[in-house]
């Protein structure tokens, strides 16, 4: 059988990165994952400037793609598709990888497959890491997780392409909770819910009390907002709260990943799956990971969870690869326009 490359463009927020990955049988090999990110600069400003992370992506994108074919030993003539990330995202730096995938699919004569970013995140569980010990992929049907910056929802997913909505967000994702308390808390100003996790591995969560919004709500959505306003409320009626940093970070996150894991657990048992996966940028967190993982087993036994490796959790070209590898849908690069408002909801 013969083996398909890929080539997968992501520009949807910051980072500008490209990947090439091969399929050959039941292996997807990752040849290549280069990624120029302007966080440093977007720091300087607290958050994401849109029109500079936009400018960066431009001056980045040829070298980017560039290297990722060089560092796979690839060329042009070798791919069998260019994918590119559709949206959602901020429109400017879509355009940058849209555009760019576009006028290369012309030029390469190559087909192009658009990829929504959000079920590209779930598909860094299909790629197989060099030293990854025991990989298996997922198995369908899967309860998906995707906790990300921008958004935190929870998918059916029964097959390649094929999914049912189940919930998500009201109002704030996780990962913005936690970059929002972290500047709240004056931790850090962008990005800051790693450095609050790990200010958060030092505390104890039991010695303050945050609420858990919508834990028992009985339903399969989230929201976050009312956390952050808890949060900000704290610091103002105590002024001695920095005393006590690492025992809020720690029970920021634990209400954070209370809710997370409650809720998944809630989709497995109505839906009687036995496979769940997560992805997105939270889902690097280990403290997500590790309570997801025993409170599956003691919900049921037979469930299986699949965690994508950390270099992987955050936006990266290779997600967006794999996703069109599966999800081989071609269109003309003379129609294709960039989304920004593309959701998971169907």
């Amino acid at each position: 059988m013969k083996s398909k490359i890929i080539l997968g463009i992501e520009s949807s927020c910051d980072e500008t990165s490209v990947a090439v990955i091969e399929k050959n049988g039941d292996r997807v090999r990752l040849l290549s994952n280069i990624i120029s990110s302007s966080i440093e600069i977007q720091t300087k400003y607290g958050g994401i400037v849109p029109e500079q992370a936009a400018r960066e992506q431009l001056k980045a994108i040829i070298a980017v793609i560039t290297e990722s074919l060089r560092s796979a030993q690839c060329k042009p003539q070798d791919l069998d598709a260019i994918s590119v990330t559709q949206g959602p995202g901020l429109i400017g730096s879509l355009l940058v990888g849209v555009e760019t995938a576009k006028t290369l699919s012309l030029i390469w004569d190559k087909p192009l497959i658009p990829v929504n970013h959000l079920i590209a995140h779930f598909y860094a569980n299909w790629i197989e890491i060099e030293g990854q010990p025991s990989f298996q992929p997922p198995i369908f049907p899967a309860i998906g997780l995707l906790v990300s910056g921008g958004h935190t929802d929870l998918i059916l997913m029964k097959n390649h392409g094929v999914y049912e909505y189940l919930g998500g967000t009201r109002d704030d994702a996780a990962g913005e909770c936690f970059d929002k308390c972290a500047r709240i808390l004056g931790i850090a100003s962008y990005p800051g819910g790693v450095k609050l996790a790990e200010l958060a591995r030092g505390g104890d969560p039991s010695q303050i009390t945050l609420p858990k919004p919508m834990l028992n709500s009985g339903d399969l959505d989230f929201s976050f907002s009312g956390l952050k306003t808890a949060v900000l409320n704290l610091t103002q009626k105590d002024p001695n709260f920095n005393d006590n940093l690492s025992n809020i970070a720690a029970s920021i996150e634990k209400s954070i990943v209370d809710v997370l894991v409650k809720k998944t657990i809630l989709a497995v048992q109505r839906n009687k799956i036995e496979q769940v996966m997560i992805a997105g940028g939270v889902a690097a967190n280990s403290q997500l990971r590790e309570i997801l993982q025993i409170e599956l087993s003691k919900a049921q036994s037979r469930v299986e969870l699949s965690i994508p490796p950390v270099s992987l959790c955050t936006d990266n070209g290779a997600v967006t690869a794999v996703c069109a590898l599966f999800n081989f849908k071609e269109v003309s690069p003379l129609t294709l326009q960039a989304d920004p408002n593309i959701t998971l909801r169907i």
